[in-house]
């Protein structure tokens, strides 16, 4: 009897893990590219700064009894998340907009292009369905609101970013996929066609047309869908036109990359940076409030939109806690920048300096 039930267990592990959400290891032509990265050292991806999984003084088995024995007042929301649904498909080409689908997923229309970024609209942010479920209010949008798009970037392959469910419904309207290296080797598992997949390490430079191009810059963090981490690169990226240029932070910690970025690129119309999920222990792979405020100056931005928050609770901190501190700590800051602080669904007009925003989660329980 109990080697049966083992045998089940098994087996439905083996399925579990078999499952094509988890993609696939990078191999033959794709692993031997990536094992010419400056950044590929030790059979893996490193950072630029050397980059603990946890800062010191914490341990594995604190975090672990922070989340499920210590009583933590995670304050998740109760309310519905307020929302404005945009039409995307009745926007203008012509219009330069960026519309936020909360946590670190938006889609960006500039220069006559559409761009998606890291879209997660099943409504999880985990490998187990339902068990990293989005706050009511903030799945408003599906794949049949989403237009046809010229340029999916993907800034990492953590789920909460690289949503199998929502790419495989993405699939037909995709034109190109634009990934660090190794993360090709998902959609090319996937299904997607080869030629369509551009990956890039850091530090390259694409030419989308005569008017756009992408770059790809560092970030500090790490990649992984399984039990291996960091043999996938994860990155951020730098969009720019003849007179307009955005930063699209992805997930990172605080490092000099944001400076040497600011120094090279800037100044920035618009910076995208993370701010939300993060916690002291994990400080060196998501920025601190405090950090968001060091690297929106490092950056040299006009205008910063602080993401990766309002969607799920991946930390411990309150939901709301990422807006409340960032907001507070700028305008109590030298020369506070203005942020772009949307609500999910609200039409951000990318050239519009003028456009203000409503502190829209106070009021939200």
């Amino acid at each position: 009897m109990v080697i049966t039930l083992l045998i089940i267990l098994l087996s439905v592990l083996m399925y579990f893990l078999l499952h094509p959400r988890f993609g696939k290891k990078p191999s033959g032509e794709r692993l031997a590219l990536i094992q010419k990265s400056p950044q590929y050292k030790n059979g893996k991806f490193e950072n630029n700064s050397f980059t603990p999984e946890l800062a010191e003084g914490y341990g594995y088995f604190d975090i672990l009894k922070q989340f499920f024995f210590k009583k933590v007042d995670r304050k998740i929301p109760t309310d519905i998340i307020p929302s404005v649904k945009t039409n995307l498909h009745e926007i203008s080409l012509d219009q330069d907009i960026m519309v936020w689908f909360g946590h670190s997923s938006y889609y960006i229309q500039l220069s006559g292009k559409r761009f998606l970024i890291d879209p997660v609209f099943s409504g999880n942010a985990s490998p187990i369905y339902g068990t990293t479920k989005a706050f009511q209010g903030t799945d408003i949008y599906t794949v049949d609101d989403i237009p046809e798009i010229d340029y999916l970037l993907i800034t990492h392959d953590h789920y909460d970013h690289l949503d199998y469910k929502t790419i495989m419904q993405l699939k037909p309207k995709i034109k190109k996929i634009i990934t660090a290296l190794g993360v090709g080797s998902h959609f090319e598992f996937w299904k997607f066609p080869v030629e369509n997949i551009i990956e890039k390490d850091w530090h390259e430079k694409i030419t989308l047309d005569e008017n756009l191009t992408l770059y790809t810059t560092p970030s500090r963090h790490f990649s992984g869908r399984s039990i291996k981490r960091c043999n996938t690169l994860w990155t951020s990226f730098v969009l720019e036109t003849k007179d307009f240029k955005m930063y699209l932070g992805g997930d990172s910690g605080y490092d000099s990359h944001f400076k040497q970025i600011g120094d090279k690129f800037g100044p920035f119309d618009i910076a995208l940076i993370d701010n939300g999920q993060y916690n002291p222990a994990w400080k060196y792979i998501h920025n601190l409030p405090e950090d968001v405020i060091k690297a929106m100056k490092d950056l040299n931005a006009k205008r910063v939109f602080p993401v990766h928050s309002s969607k799920f609770a991946l930390a411990l901190h309150p939901w709301d806690e990422p807006l409340i501190k960032v907001t507070e700590l700028n305008a109590n800051s030298e020369n506070p920048i203005p942020l772009i602080t949307p609500m999910i669904g609200e039409k951000v007009e990318l050239k519009n300096e003028k456009q203000e925003f409503k502190q829209w989660w106070k009021g939200v329980n």
